[in-house]
């Protein structure tokens, strides 16, 4: 996932849980979210070179089948399986590929309105139905150190028995559309409020793949949230880009994600 945060917290964010980045995004009573909390949502940043723009006004929440779709062996992969699929150091440029520390931990949003639970499940790290095995990783652009800004990717890999894969797709995929004017949740820590969610154009990838943008807020600013997820047989990946810094839409390196699709079984 990608977010942009001032250089001096990136390496502390960077290191948060998939989880406690996405539900602190608009955690606390009223949207706000306290200084610590706001430590927590961190896990991606700035615009990658390369990277293309996002057309924020796109109306189709899945993404068109790539041209030559892949072929799945439909295995059912666990923990060390989808360790060996995800992505790796040095397998795409100068991106750095680590476990996600305190990944284990998921949020605690639960939504006001049962239509708009799957978006929120996977706001707390956890997308629904309940996977066989799910692994976190962080990556970042080395080549950005140094920088006020840095790119920082965040992706949950996720495996699912049955039909459990297209399930969780077509959840979301219903989700972003009946959910467009926004919708609340509750949790440990109050309310929260997440204003629009729409559909993006993001480049298709896998044997399916959803792109969309959740717009929540901290202390009343709003915060564009962008998440793809790609299917490919029994495996999901989510990738997750935040923008904590401006209100333009986030960038997610398409490089990362055509990449990591590619390794799915």
């Amino acid at each position: 996932m990608t977010t942009r945060v001032p250089r001096a917290r990136t390496a502390a964010m960077a290191a948060t849980t998939a989880a406690l980045c996405l539900a602190a995004v608009a955690c606390g009573p009223d949207g706000k979210t306290s200084e610590k909390d706001a430590g927590k949502a961190a896990s991606a940043s700035a615009k990658p070179s390369g990277t293309p723009s996002v057309d924020p006004a796109a109306s189709d929440s899945a993404a068109p089948a790539p041209t030559s779709t892949p072929t799945s062996n439909g295995k059912v992969l666990d923990k060390a399986g989808l360790a060996q699929v995800a992505l790796a150091t040095g397998e795409v440029g100068h991106y750095e590929v680590t476990p996600m520390q305190g990944g284990e931990e998921s949020g605690t949003e639960r939504s006001e309105n049962k239509d708009c639970r799957p978006l929120v499940a996977v706001i707390n790290g956890a997308p629904e139905p309940a996977p066989a095995a799910t692994v976190f990783r962080t990556v970042m652009d080395k080549s950005e150190e140094g920088k006020d800004d840095q790119t920082v990717v965040t992706e949950i890999l996720t495996s699912h028995p049955e039909d459990g894969a297209q399930q969780l797709m077509r959840g979301v995929r219903d989700a972003v559309r009946a959910c467009a004017g926004g919708f609340r949740t509750s949790g440990d820590d109050g309310p929260s409020t997440y204003a629009e969610v729409k559909p993006l154009p993001l480049p298709p990838a896998g044997q399916e793949s959803i792109a969309y943008q959740v717009t929540g807020s901290i202390e009343g600013d709003k915060v564009p949230l962008v998440f793809q997820l790609v299917r490919t047989g029994s495996t999901v990946v989510t990738f997750y880009v935040a923008d904590f810094v401006t209100a333009k839409t986030p960038q997610l390196p398409a490089e990362l994600v055509a990449a990591q699709a590619a390794k799915l079984p």
